[in-house]
């Protein structure tokens, strides 16, 4: 399966509060966001630059979108993606929304990303 991906300007954080908080207001903020409660953590996706420096996060999180939207019934389309980025050593934080699928790697990872993802017969825009 061959897909368009494309990767999204500027930086990500991957940031993680305390479980049973309220949602900050500078976690939803920008083109791309997420925000997932759990019982023991919120867990936060937002660009790297609004992230206080008093919140625990890993930053330099590169972002890939996959061109969608697809259908719930479609099987293999995040495998498609994330096995050519195993295979290339590279680690993954993934998010889906109701249309598609965003990948995120390491900015240190992008370009071998990138390579092992077009070998994979996928085109990505950069």
């Amino acid at each position: 399966m061959s897909l368009t991906l494309t990767v999204l300007p500027g930086e990500y954080a991957v940031a993680q509060l305390p479980g049973g908080r309220a949602v900050p207001a500078w976690a939803t903020r920008g083109d791309l966001w997420c925000v997932l409660g759990a019982p023991d953590e919120l867990s936060v996706v937002c660009p790297a630059g609004q992230v206080p420096g008093d919140v625990r996060a890993q930053l330099g999180w590169r972002a890939l979108m996959l061109t969608g939207p697809f259908e719930f019934t479609l099987t293999g389309i995040l495998a498609s993606v994330l096995n050519p980025l195993r295979d290339a050593g590279v680690g993954i934080f993934a998010l889906s929304t109701f249309n598609t699928d965003y990948v995120l790697v390491a900015a240190t990872d992008l370009d071998r990303s990138v390579a092992a993802l077009r070998e994979a017969g996928h085109t990505v825009r950069e």
